[in-house]
């Protein structure tokens, strides 16, 4: 990843930043899934340049409010045309040209979803589905369930080929060696793909 730009979010008193975040979230992942390189495969990438676990800084939004766009060539970021998909929301966005990622980088980080058990209900229908049994032997079964809470960062998002509302849990680890690798239409790592952290 060789090229960046820069999207700041900018809330107001009448809309909170989670909320800007959903939309233009949910803009850029339309994007990405129109210009995808494959099945669920993009060649643009993603990291969150203000990400803080929600434990680390009281009252602050865990992603921050800085979203950066990666691709390997400019041209690839010209063609992505961010511009064009987040227009709807120039009040609410400041986007930067597209620049060269800094010589120095000696950083990187990998931006993956992270899935959680987090909805009993869900977990007994499906087992309840794939096993055969009634919802309720399917509940009795995660009697003894225990949620697992997560702390990390997440966005509501519409998935666009299920058409359902869920939290995207975003993982932002820092890692020293740099890794090629795949991105989904999330612009989230398939595995263990890097980009540079600065």
């Amino acid at each position: 990843m060789k090229y960046y730009l820069d999207i700041t979010l900018l809330p107001d008193t009448e809309i909170t930043l989670g909320f800007i975040w959903f939309k233009v979230y949910q803009q850029v992942h339309i994007a990405l899934a129109e210009n995808k390189i494959g099945e669920n495969s993009s060649a643009i990438a993603l990291a969150f340049p203000r990400y803080t676990l929600s434990k680390d800084k009281e009252g602050e939004f865990p992603l921050g409010s800085k979203l950066r766009i990666f691709a390997a060539t400019q041209a690839q970021l010209n063609e992505f045309d961010i511009n064009r998909w987040l227009k709807r929301f120039t009040d609410h966005t400041h986007i930067t040209s597209i620049k060269a990622v800094p010589d120095h980088v000696s950083e990187y980080v990998c931006v993956k979803r992270k899935q959680c058990k987090t909805n009993l209900s869900r977990l007994a229908r499906r087992r309840a589905k794939r096993k055969g049994e009634s919802f309720e032997q399917a509940l009795q079964y995660f009697a003894s369930f225990n949620d697992e809470k997560s702390e990390l960062p997440f966005i509501n998002v519409k998935s666009l080929s299920k058409n359902e509302q869920f939290r995207l849990f975003i993982e932002q680890v820092s890692v020293k060696e740099e890794s090629a690798g795949e991105f989904n239409c999330y612009g989230l790592s398939k595995e263990q793909a890097t980009v540079p952290w600065f």
